[in-house]
């Protein structure tokens, strides 16, 4: 498998896909999809552009597919963005076309469900973008956060370096989405805490993998865009986090558990771990649980880590995945992992 490459970046005024290779969640709730749009032209400068199942709830794969091939296709089209995730994009990549895709490269951002794409583009060669989807991050309450609006621009625009950093507040409380009121003020946050480094004694600077853990367990077990070669990953920065469906602590370890018995875990160099989601609807815990299920998260990622990977940097709750703000991870892109000066850069 060859490295990615970056494909071309947009400029503003140029025109941008916005489709939906999960859930048609636009056409159930449109307040947080019609803001992200709203701010895609007014704040980007970008034009979107939207397909026949970009708000159609029950899509088929094939009708997601063809949306994705359009997308790639149409020369006029300069990025491409995902509405939201889901939990059945694994059912549309095999009827994808690679070829097509491989011969208009062009930048995806996405997250959640979508690391299945995420995946397949990079096993395609190209270079994707983890992170800012439109619904959840353009469709902010109040506004986009400031740390995810700058780390789009920079991924959207702006090849080269850019230094992430961690978020002094930060929100994983959810808001009605099909609430007017929801939209008029700022959301409510709590303290960032920073990151946390397990063995930063050393730097590394190598090109990324990862995505939801959840979707990757899914993409293993199905034998799907997951090289079987995995010296591939070799010294390679695994970026991983987990979704609103909150997998227990054991989950998380026994997924990783597998990466290190297929011999895949030991493989890369340093892991970024996301600020793990510790709140949703149907698991509303109190801050007692909430900080309890965090704290054990982190425990489980790092007895598998010394269990297979001893020579790994680890660096957790790095703001990326279902909490906000969301910084956005090149995806088979150089992330460089400075131990020493505790500093994390990407190249978009």
């Amino acid at each position: 498998m060859t490295p990615p490459t970056y494909p071309p970046k947009p400029s503003p005024g140029d025109r941008i896909a916005v489709i939906s290779p999960s859930a048609g969640l636009p056409g159930l709730f449109p307040l947080p999809y019609e803001l992200g749009l709203e701010r895609l032209r007014k704040e980007y400068g970008l034009e979107p552009v939207e397909y026949p199942a970009t708000r159609t709830m029950g899509a088929t794969p094939q009708a997601r597919a063809d949306d994705i091939h359009a997308a790639f296709a149409d020369p006029t089209v300069k990025a491409v963005i995902a509405s939201i995730g889901g939990d059945d994009q694994i059912t549309v990549l095999p009827l994808l076309d690679r070829e097509l895709i491989r011969a208009n490269p062009k930048p995806f951002f996405g997250m959640s469900d979508n690391t299945n794409l995420l995946a397949y583009l990079h096993h395609t060669g190209i270079v994707a973008y983890h992170g800012a989807s439109v619904m959840c991050e353009l469709g902010r309450p109040g506004a986009v956060h400031p740390l995810t609006a700058e780390s789009l621009r920079a991924a959207l625009f702006t090849p080269g370096e850019y230094e992430l950093k961690p978020a002094e507040r930060f929100r994983d409380i959810d808001l009605p989405w099909d609430s007017p009121e929801t939209y008029v003020s700022e959301p409510p946050t709590e303290p960032g805490g920073g990151w946390t480094w397990h063995r930063p004694e050393r730097v590394v600077e190598a090109r990324s993998w990862g995505g939801n853990i959840e979707i990757l367990s899914w993409l293993l077990m199905a034998d799907r865009e997951v090289a079987r070669d995995s010296s591939v990953y070799d010294g390679c920065v695994l970026f991983l986090e987990t979704s609103e469906d909150m997998p227990s602590a054991n989950d998380v370890f026994w997924i990783l558990r597998s990466m290190g018995e297929r011999g895949l875990l030991g493989r890369f160099s340093a892991l970024l771990m996301g600020r793990p989601k510790t709140w949703s609807f149907e698991k509303p815990n109190a801050p007692e649980a909430k900080a309890r299920y965090a704290r054990e998260q982190r425990k489980a990622v790092l007895r598998a880590v010394d269990m297979y990977a001893q020579d790994m940097m680890v660096v957790l709750d790095v703001d990326f995945g279902h909490t906000d703000p969301q910084l956005v991870i090149p995806y088979g892109g150089v992330i460089r992992v400075d131990g020493p000066a505790r500093r994390i850069t990407v190249v978009y």
